[in-house]
């Protein structure tokens, strides 16, 4: 059951009360580093992602219901940055009841309408060997590089130049 028509985008400042959520959602779903003994600190992360035009920032996605299906933010650095590439997409999650139902996509193009607002050309990400969603959505492999969990794929999206909102 497809229910990509019905996700809504926004900014997490303007939906702070899903911060939570997300936080445990992060801790979860990389452990190795936002875990009790990684070095990383979720809600740090995210409270730094409060931005609406500026680096970094973070969308959710949610349905008509107001149930939050994933996120996915804008930073300037990220997993490969040792590439001097960037921004980055990173941290795209989608809650495991929605996965396969269109949430991916939405946010990755959202994430990438956000960049090209902001006046960026291009962007960057890094997926697993098997993680084809990057490239099914016009992502091209740029380089390599490894994380907590292995080796990764760096991936480029040349942007389209968004038009100037008043």
């Amino acid at each position: 059951m497809e229910i990509k028509r019905n996700i809504t985008t926004l900014h997490l400042h303007e939906r702070p009360e899903f911060a939570t959520t997300l936080v445990h959602w992060f801790m979860d779903e990389w452990e190795p580093y936002y875990g009790r003994s990684g070095p990383g600190d979720a809600r740090k992360d995210l409270e730094e992602c409060a931005g609406r035009d500026q680096l970094p920032l973070c969308l959710i996605a949610l349905d008509e219901r107001d149930r939050m299906l994933g996120t996915i933010a804008l930073k300037e650095t990220s997993v490969g940055s040792e590439l001097n590439v960037g921004p980055w997409a990173a941290a795209l999650l989608v809650d495991h009841q929605y996965q396969g139902r269109g949430v991916g996509p939405v946010l990755i193009e959202a994430i990438a309408t956000e960049a090209a607002r902001l006046g960026f050309e291009k962007i960057y990400t890094s997926g697993g060997p098997d993680d084809a969603i990057f490239e099914s959505q016009g992502w091209r492999p740029y380089g390599e590089t490894t994380s907590l969990r292995g080796p990764l794929i760096v991936y480029e999206r040349v942007l389209e130049k968004s038009a100037p909102q008043n």
